[in-house]
């Protein structure tokens, strides 16, 4: 597959000597026909005039009256957020360069669906043109909230949220299982395939569809894919090697760092760590386990050279799973650098 997630706005993107990518005119034009920005039917003349001299060149200078004249309140405010967004884009060395940076401050000033976009990009790059389909599927962990079901005989299954929510005929409880193609009572609007190693090729078919569930226990291999997309997310974005290994319990007396890659598994790993009392139904939230081992020790910071780092996914009380990637980035005990 040479062209997965065509709409993510990845092959609007240069790719520099050292495989960063980079800014074009075309990337920041995509951001022109979201809703957010495109003109609609009541658009009055002063956007309209803008919008089309941006789209000509998305690079041009905007004028704060330029937008206060606008006769739309949240058109205005649209347009602001983006244009502060575009000029901390224009000035970055990389669109690398660039996320890091959002996560160095005091608060991230991005929208969400701007980081989630940026998410979606990245793992495409990093997976390139012939990666296997539960790479793929994996990797929309990255920036996609997914729905986890955990069936009584401790099956966790885990599909897209949105597709979940938007096809509430689940029942009552929503419950993927009761979407998933054979379980189904009575006619849906959408079945879910789980794709496994056997039929991971029906992927590329609906590889935007997002209407594929996958098991995320351990032992099952896409936990395995996950652990490469992980792997190689270090890799890209900080230069260190580092082999990732799925778990189901952490017993290390020696224990010494770890990492959540959301903000529930972060919750309970620190209070573990910690030493502090969790319940039984806050443990069960937990999905996987991992240990994280450093191939490049000179990265390492001194204090933790041969030590490995345990992370973790776990579902939040909405039975959801929100990963956040750049935990990994920032949160690893790497050596100082100069």
């Amino acid at each position: 597959m040479t062209n997965f997630w065509p709409h993510s706005a990845y092959k609007t993107l240069a790719v520099g000597a050292d495989n960063q990518l980079l800014v074009t005119d075309e990337f920041l034009g995509t951001y022109l026909l979201r809703p957010e920005l495109n003109l609609v039917p009541e658009s009055c003349d002063v956007e309209r005039a803008l919008h089309q001299r941006l789209s000509e060149n998305p690079r041009a200078v905007v004028a704060d009256e330029e937008i206060t004249a606008m006769a739309d309140l949240d058109i205005q405010v649209n347009y602001q957020v983006w244009l502060r967004y575009r000029t901390k884009l224009l000035a970055a060395s990389s669109l690398e360069n660039f996320y890091m940076s959002l996560f160095k401050g005091d608060g991230v000033d991005v929208p969400p669906l701007f980081i989630s976009q940026l998410a979606e990009i990245f793992i495409r790059h990093i997976l390139g043109e012939s990666c296997h389909p539960l790479d793929a599927r994996m990797g929309e962990l990255f920036f996609r909230t997914q729905k986890i079901s955990v069936l009584e005989d401790g099956v966790v299954m885990s599909a897209d949220d949105e597709i979940v929510t938007r096809n509430a005929q689940a029942g009552e409880t929503g419950n993927i299982m009761d979407l998933l193609k054979g379980n189904s009572m009575s006619m849906r609007s959408i079945d879910l395939d789980v794709l496994h190693e056997e039929n991971a090729d029906l992927y590329w078919d609906k590889d935007e569809g997002h209407d594929f569930a996958v098991q995320l226990n351990f032992g099952q291999p896409p936990i395995n894919h996950f652990c490469r997309a992980l792997e190689k997310w270090v890799q890209h974005f900080l230069g260190v090697q580092v082999r990732i290994t799925p778990m189901q319990q952490i017993t290390d007396p020696k224990w010494s760092w770890h990492v959540g890659l959301d903000a529930a598994s972060t919750d309970i790993l620190n209070k573990l760590y910690n030493k502090e009392a969790v319940e039984t139904d806050e443990l069960e939230k937990i999905i996987c386990l991992f240990r994280l081992d450093f191939i490049d020790e000179a990265a390492v910071a001194q204090a933790q050279l041969g030590k490995p780092v345990y992370m973790g996914i776990a579902m939040n009380d909405e039975k959801q799973l929100k990963l956040k990637p750049q935990n990994l980035l920032f949160n690893l005990p790497l050596a100082k650098t100069s």
